[in-house]
């Protein structure tokens, strides 16, 4: 399904009954990577999956795709849905998002789930190494990425072409726009005290792209938060232990356990 969103059109999926709970992908893939945990939530949750700004089945209008700017894009969906609040959970570029949104728009989130991102800005060679990936794509397209990408979302050789795939199937504009708004992120480290409502944080213990110490900063800066370590996975969770992902989410969707 589509909607109008910020003068974008906007994709998204939609499951279930229940609590409505927003499931962000990072970058550059799309809402498909939770397909997996989606037959997990839908018995306790309304689950809906959106394609990101420039992912997926979305517009990829040109510019830079700023965290607040993609915030506005979920806050703009919740209000075509109806939705006063919803349990919004990012993953890796849709985390830095969910983090935006709850600093901007609190009465908006009722918990936030964190998989596998951070709250820091990026290092002075992370944004550099993204601007060069800019200029590589802009050149030759998106064929070095998703090679280079795939291997260091997960090492599942079973999981790397489908997230090879998801890779070259965004449009450059896309990809474009979220490197140079991920680039520009502000460190939300210190603004973590802000968010009071329940939260999860999922990091695998073999992320390449994430170390587990970013994690469990983020963690503790947050008031009212629980670490969830998966053992053995990457920085794709989801995919590859959507059943230890959907408990850690059950517990914001069931916060009582009842």
């Amino acid at each position: 399904m589509k909607v109008q969103v910020n003068s974008i059109n906007l994709f998204y999926e939609e499951y279930g009954q229940g609590v409505p709970i927003i499931l962000l992908h990072g970058f550059p893939l799309n809402h498909l990577i939770w397909n997996d945990v989606v037959p997990y939530l839908i018995g306790q949750a309304r689950v809906i999956t959106p394609d990101l700004r420039g992912h997926g089945q979305s517009d990829a209008p040109e510019g830079v795709y700023t965290m607040a700017m993609l915030a506005e894009d979920i806050t703009g969906l919740m209000d075509a849905l109806g939705l006063a609040r919803a349990i919004v959970v990012g993953h890796s570029m849709g985390g830095y998002a969910a983090l935006a949104l709850a600093l901007k728009a609190p009465s908006r989130v009722a918990g936030i789930g964190l998989v596998a991102t951070q709250a820091a800005a990026d290092t002075p060679e992370r944004k550099a190494g993204r601007y060069a990936s800019v200029e590589d794509v802009r050149q030759w397209g998106l064929r070095n990425l998703a090679e280079s990408m795939s291997a260091n979302l997960t090492s599942r050789g079973d999981l790397q072409p489908l997230v090879r795939q998801m890779i070259l199937s965004t449009r450059p504009e896309g990809v474009i726009g979220s490197l140079k708004g991920m680039a520009e992120r502000p460190d939300v480290t210190g603004q973590l005290g802000r968010i009071h409502g329940p939260a999860v944080v999922v990091a695998g213990d073999a992320d390449k792209l994430v170390p587990l110490e970013k994690s469990q900063t983020m963690a503790r800066g947050l008031p009212d938060s629980r670490l969830v370590v998966i053992s053995g996975a990457g920085h794709l969770p989801m995919m590859e232990a959507p059943r230890e992902v959907a408990d850690a989410l059950g517990g914001l969707i069931n916060p009582t356990g009842a």
